[in-house]
């Protein structure tokens, strides 16, 4: 198994696109990037920690490669917006990918330069080291499933996971 960490805006919306894809093991929300050791999510929330809200995600590189988990992360957030997604605004809603070694490293640099084209604005996501990693309160994993109907989870996950499948539909499973 390996990990892969993105940080792409509210983590509920990028934990939910990496649910039920084929290789994924679990995908779980959490921060990185601080400097204090064990932050809450509403310290995370102030926008003064240096955190970032990210994914932890365990793949089988064998069923799913990491170019195709960048794939995922450039389809699920915008990342030509500098610190937020949509009202989401702050540095830790920023776009970043944390490489676990020199090889993500690698194909994180390649895939900004291959996705620059697909938008009409510079990509801003940061590469950066996942800084004092610490999963998320319970409470946030499996958020939009759990919650569904609630306001966020329809005006700004749903339509955003959404895109994601229908887009990369022959990554999930099949869910009938």
């Amino acid at each position: 198994m390996e990990q892969a960490i993105f940080g792409g805006g509210c983590f509920w919306c990028v934990e939910g696109a990496y649910k039920r894809m084929k290789g994924i093991i679990s995908a779980l929300p959490g921060y990185a990037g601080g400097q204090r050791p064990n932050p809450t999510y509403e310290q995370v929330c102030s926008g003064r920690t240096g955190y970032a809200e990210i994914v932890i995600i365990e793949f089988d590189p064998s069923l799913i490669s990491y170019p195709t988990l960048l794939e995922v992360f450039f389809t699920v957030h915008d990342p030509t917006q500098l610190n937020r997604q949509g009202n989401d605004v702050g540095t830790q809603y920023r776009s970043c990918i944390m490489p676990v070694n020199d090889e993500q490293e690698k194909m994180a640099r390649e895939a900004i330069q291959s996705f620059n084209d697909a938008f009409a604005d510079p990509i801003v996501t940061t590469i950066e080291p996942a800084l004092n990693l610490v999963v998320a309160e319970v409470y946030h994993h499996d958020y939009y499933a759990r919650n569904p109907n609630q306001g966020y989870c329809q005006m700004v996950v749903a339509p955003k996971l959404s895109k994601v499948r229908r887009k990369l539909s022959h990554l999930y499973e099949n869910t009938d």
